[in-house]
């Protein structure tokens, strides 16, 4: 069989979300599980994060899902309804949608729920993708309240920058100035805003990224954070290739050899989610030690430098995130973020759960 796996830690995930709840003060906690878990997996999610007060996920499918699962949590759908049809099986599953405009009121209003449903009223306070013009917030709040069949409404927004050094001041002030004055409860915190802004756990949080175990920040490692990484890539290698000094390695031969040299070839490539556009010198684990790819991806391969891997051959055991080596470092390597890269796992990479 292909040596390519992927280890899922479930009780890394259960660990991730101790650490949520450690800087959540009295915030309730979403725990957002939508594009598969972030390519973990719904289910094992499910179970590594079954002491979340809640889940958040994009589509119907996948709260059906999770309902099916046996989750008796509440569960957030993250963009609401995309038509009326779809109201019915929020009153159903109980499900919470987010508003996000005008629309989904006139859906809403024409087919009232059969029971009473809650609703998160998204404002929009500067990220300019979803949400209510916070100038509006009045008519909203009151045409939420004013429909049939509605058991409560949170009010909600999302940052742009909290994982960089804006932060969040320029969102929450505007947006907690103007909603203040309905009583409502909110909702604003992500992963890096409940790490490092206590003043936006409002009453509920809605962590992603940590829970699978890497860091939203630039400037500080998942380990820094006391989180573990639930998703460990592997593989091996399955042929060792020396060069001589000018010649060059795979396709468009990108890297040439400045001396003679020992080449791994692994059993990874672009097709297993691996990123095709990681540059020579994106890290890897080689036996456990530290190297980099050379040359270019290829769809079922990529090459590593085993120069200082003298030990290394064929079977080699090859880390390419995960245990040791944090999806973050290969993500910042390679030009991307590690939410590309969790999510960009394909499905014919076989997964082992552990824990």
């Amino acid at each position: 069989m292909r040596p390519i796996l992927t280890r899922i830690s479930i009780g890394a995930m259960a660990h991730n979300l101790r650490v949520a709840r450690s800087c959540a003060g009295t915030a309730r906690l979403f725990a957002v599980v939508k594009a598969n878990a972030y390519g973990h997996g719904l289910s094992r999610a499910r179970r590594g994060l079954a002491a979340a007060d809640g889940f958040a996920v994009l589509t119907l499918e996948e709260a059906a899902n999770l309902r099916q699962m046996g989750v008796e949590q509440p569960i957030l759908l993250l963009e609401g309804i995309f038509g009326a049809d779809e109201i019915a099986t929020c009153a159903e599953l109980d499900l919470w949608p987010v508003l996000h405009h005008a629309g989904q009121f006139d859906w809403l209003r024409r087919q009232p729920p059969a029971r009473p449903i809650q609703l998160f009223l998204k404002f929009d306070s500067g990220m300019h993708r979803l949400g209510f013009p916070l100038a509006e917030h009045a008519a909203v709040v009151a045409r939420a309240r004013s429909l049939p069949g509605v058991a409560g409404v949170t009010l909600m927004t999302h940052f742009a920058q909290a994982d960089e050094a804006a932060g969040v001041g320029w969102q929450l002030q505007p947006f907690l100035r103007e909603v203040a004055g309905h009583g409502l409860p909110w909702s604003s915190a992500n992963s890096a805003a409940l790490l490092r802004y206590p003043e936006t756990l409002g009453a509920w949080a809605r962590p992603g990224l940590m829970l699978y175990g890497a860091s939203p920040f630039a400037d500080a490692s998942a380990e820094q954070l006391g989180l573990r990484p639930a998703m460990t890539l592997q593989s091996e290698i399955i042929s060792v290739q020396t060069l001589q000094a000018g010649e060059g390695l795979g396709y468009g031969q990108l890297f040439r050899a400045e001396r003679a040299m020992r080449v791994g070839v692994v059993a990874c490539g672009y097709a297993d989610g691996y990123p095709r556009h990681a540059l020579t010198g994106t890290p890897v684990l080689v036996n456990g030690h530290r190297s980099r790819t050379l040359g270019r991806v290829s769809m079922d391969m990529l090459c590593v430098d085993l120069s200082e891997c003298a030990d290394a051959g064929v079977g080699s055991p090859v880390v390419l995130w995960g245990e040791g080596l944090p999806v973050d470092a290969v993500a910042a390597a390679a030009g991307t973020s590690s939410y590309e890269l969790l999510c960009a796992l394909a499905a014919r990479v076989p997964v082992l759960e552990v824990d």
